[in-house]
């Protein structure tokens, strides 16, 4: 391959091979994580021939967005003599894309501190997949909380007090989460680390087995760090009587040791015995090394964290109502809040109640705050994407309790967001603290839903009201944006608005398809038609394609995406598409192109000469999957109204992503003309692209 490719000149603008510590791509993207991403010219690399865009990323991650045809100009990469060389990504030729993207994530390198990011990505990756049924929980824990507090049963938290069969089964409905959440972390920090997650989640299980338990009945009491425990004697070896119910340090810790444990395994153990017997010894050496040594270290390693809290909050409440908000806005992006999280459940189960969520409480309704302050701002500016992005996260946060989807939408793409945040963070904590702190009895989520489940509701509202318009206020006078993004945003606006202003190009005879030769929408979604030149005999190359939506939803143009290499239109022309249903249908005979295993995005070849990508959400490549049930594979033939994939909603939403599927032509530099067409709602059988030929 000759040096001045394609592929050859973005390896030199990216700094080289010697800059590049991996790279992956999606449907539509190189995504490369860089040694050093300052290096990069972004404009260098948006000229090179093939290359629609260019997008830089924090933490030394760049994106160069090619379309269509990325999954070549990977290739061409990854084939190019100077990437095969030792350390390099071009050393692991013949891996899939998915191996090269696990070994980017466990193994590759990730700078100086790279334990420190594998340590904070295991935590996260162990405990986000569990928002949906602890949120779930919470909500159920608000109810009953609602219910004591008005006065309809007696203190539901309280083992002491009776409640009817009726309302110990409501209560149920929150401790199967909660009691059996060392099971679900030990499934997900298995799966992390690379082992069988099925192995690590029964090896967890041995600690949580009623038979386990009813040993405490033939136990003896010995005194271990000045606490009273329950220890048996099996074959000679003390066995120390833990209730495990709640616990996440013994199987995050339990996983820790499974992982390389598990690959050491794989090297011994012949290929073809591997199935047998790698899952056997793992579970002869891990269970009782779980249920003797690693449970109780972690029993006691979440008790003294726990006592390291309490001791500072007994020293003085108002320093620790006041510290935990303001150190959180730094702690979720790095996912050191799953730790305290753990804490608040340890204390709940040791304590009866924890004190750390009022406090915690007064920062995420800091940050909803400061989404509420961008979200008037972007109101107030006409600026579509940003509206949708901040009216989503700021229902999730002040719905469901969840952050994430305002930091990591918002708030750590505009750093200026942060001293306003943090000046409610700073309100709401003092409130807090000068009222003596805040107990709830079981873990929720903070939201508007969960106001009832603290035991000083109108010092709570105060506090959270406080500093969630206190971060509003700051938005709004300092503004999230710098004076160069603002003029920017002005740019596009102007332009935008330009644009609409236009006159609208007149409409060719023969724009619509020839009544005498319907074309039915259960059997295609593309029709033609020919000009009165072509009818004449003159001209027979001018004709007008129209595509029909993929799924079911309301049909928006491609400026209300959430993500600018979509809405600015540089992939390609189109419509968006926010879904009703779940399954998406190609719209019309064609071949596959591009159908990763992700299940997030595809890439169709029809028939009549359109190259179509349909990107199911923005930012799905993440879920790794997660959610989606792909029906086709690269290559295969398919017709109109075939289903491509059916994707859970929910589990998008719930990771914090945009749902809104982009629908695009990817080579209308092949037609004249490619025209979305929005809809407040549209069906396979809607057209909703319109593509006119040279």
């Amino acid at each position: 391959m000759s040096s001045s490719s394609p592929a050859s000149e973005i390896v030199k603008a990216v700094g080289g091979p010697d800059n590049i510590a991996s790279l992956t791509h999606c449907a539509t993207r190189l995504r490369f994580q860089l040694v050093d991403g300052s290096v990069v010219n972004t404009p260098t690399v948006e000229q090179i021939p093939g290359v629609m865009g260019a997008v830089p990323q924090s933490g030394d991650r760049y994106q160069v967005v090619i379309g269509g045809a990325v999954t070549t100009v990977f290739n061409d990469i990854m084939g190019l003599p100077e990437m095969a060389h030792e350390g390099q990504p071009g050393g692991s030729a013949g891996r899939s894309d998915a191996e090269i993207k696990a070994a980017a994530r466990s193994g590759g390198p990730r700078g100086k501190f790279s334990w420190l990011d594998s340590f904070f990505e295991f935590l996260s990756d162990s405990f986000r997949p569990l928002i949906g049924p602890l949120l779930g929980a919470s909500l159920f824990i608000t109810f009953m909380s609602l219910m004591a507090t008005t006065g309809v049963i007696g203190n539901w938290a309280d083992p002491r007090v009776p409640l009817s069969p009726s309302w110990q089964f409501m209560n149920l409905t929150w401790k199967t989460v909660f009691y059996f959440l060392p099971l679900m972390v030990a499934y997900n920090a298995a799966k992390k680390v690379g082992a069988d997650p099925w192995v690590g989640f029964a090896i967890m299980a041995i600690v949580m087995l009623p038979g386990f338990s009813a040993l405490k009945d033939v136990a003896h009491q010995a005194t271990i760090a000045g606490s009273q425990v329950d220890i048996v004697t099996i074959f000679g070896a003390p066995l120390t009587i833990f209730d495990y119910g709640s616990q996440v340090f013994p199987p995050l810790l339990m996983a820790a040791v499974l992982g390389p444990l598990w690959r050491g395994l794989k090297k011994l153990v012949p290929e073809n015995l591997q199935l047998i017997f790698v899952p056997f010894l793992a579970m002869l050496i891990m269970l009782p090394l779980t249920a003797f040594i690693i449970g109780p270290i972690g029993v006691y390693a979440g008790a003294y964290l726990a006592k390291g809290l309490s001791a500072v909050n007994s020293v003085s409440a108002l320093i620790f109502a006041i510290v935990i908000p303001l150190v959180y806005p730094f702690m979720v992006p790095l996912g050191l809040h799953w730790p305290i999280n753990a804490i608040m459940l340890l204390n709940i189960q040791t304590l009866g109640y924890d004190y750390i969520q009022g406090p915690m409480g007064a920062w995420n309704f800091a940050c909803f705050g400061a989404t509420a302050g961008v979200l008037v701002l972007s109101i107030r500016a006409k600026d579509t994407t940003m509206r949708q992005t901040a009216t989503g996260a700021l229902v999730a946060g002040l719905v469901g309790g969840i952050s994430e989807p305002s930091l990591y939408g918002i708030h750590l793409r505009y750093k200026r967001i942060y001293p306003s945040m943090l000046v409610g963070c700073l309100i709401g904590g003092v409130i807090i603290g000068i009222g003596g702190g805040l107990h709830t009895s079981a873990f929720v989520f903070t939201s508007l839903l969960t106001i009832p489940a603290f035991n000083k509701i109108p010092l709570y509202c105060i506090a959270i009201a406080a500093a969630f318009f206190a971060s509003m206020t700051m938005v709004l006078i300092r503004d999230y944006r710098t004076p160069e993004q603002k003029a920017e945003a002005l740019a596009a606006k102007n332009a935008t608005e330009a644009a609409d202003a236009a006159p609208a190009a007149p409409v060719l005879p023969g724009a619509h398809a020839d009544a005498t030769a319907p074309v039915s929408p259960d059997v295609t979604a593309v029709s033609t038609s020919a000009s009165p030149a072509a009818a004449g005999g003159v001209d027979t190359a001018t004709r007008t394609l129209t595509i029909t939506s993929p799924l079911v939803g309301r049909a928006l143009p491609i400026t209300e995406i959430p993500d600018p290499v979509f809405s600015t239109g540089v992939v390609g022309q189109g419509v968006a598409i926010d879904p009703e249903e779940s399954t998406v249908y190609s719209p019309a005979d064609g071949t596959v192109v591009t159908a990763p295993e992700s299940g997030h995005a595809f890439g169709l070849a029809l028939d009549n000469g359109v190259e179509l990508l349909i990107h199911v959400g923005i930012d799905t490549v993440e879920l790794g999957g997660r959610g989606f049930d792909v029906k086709v594979k690269a290559g295969d033939t398919v017709t109109a109204g075939q289903p491509l994939v059916v994707f859970d909603k929910k589990v998008i939403a719930d990771a914090g992503y945009s749902n809104i599927t982009p629908v695009l032509v990817t080579n209308g530099f092949a037609f004249a003309e490619v025209t979305g067409t929005p809809a407040d709602h549209v069906d396979t059988s809607t057209p909703v692209i319109t593509v006119t030929t040279n």
